[in-house]
């Protein structure tokens, strides 16, 4: 008797467990050429990488994380576009000297 129970006990808390945590099934694999998150073709700010979100799932990444290096993403690549643009108009000013 004490073995039935025992059995009993044993195999609620194991579909309980599947219930909770999943059978073990793999999600579809997305069609070729698509993604979950967008960005620009081309042309990409800050603002196009800081507002980039993930899908959720039960056991996924740590959003906090992926936040974080998407903002630090968004940063240097302003950082990066506003050099470029600084030394191009410093190029162009070096030009327009050269050419008097």
């Amino acid at each position: 008797m004490y073995l039935l129970v025992m059995l009993l006990v044993a195999a609620v808390v194991f579909l309980v467990a599947a219930v909770v945590f999943g059978r073990g099934e793999e999600l579809a694999p997305l069609a070729p050429g698509s993604s979950p998150t967008r960005l620009p073709a081309q042309d990409i700010t800050g603002d196009d990488i800081r507002s980039v979100k993930f899908q959720l799932v039960l056991r996924g990444y740590k959003m906090a994380e992926v936040d974080w290096v998407l903002n630090r993403l968004g940063v240097e690549l302003d950082d990066l576009r506003a050099k470029v643009a600084e030394l191009e108009a410093e190029l162009a000013e070096r030009s327009r000297g050269a050419a008097r």
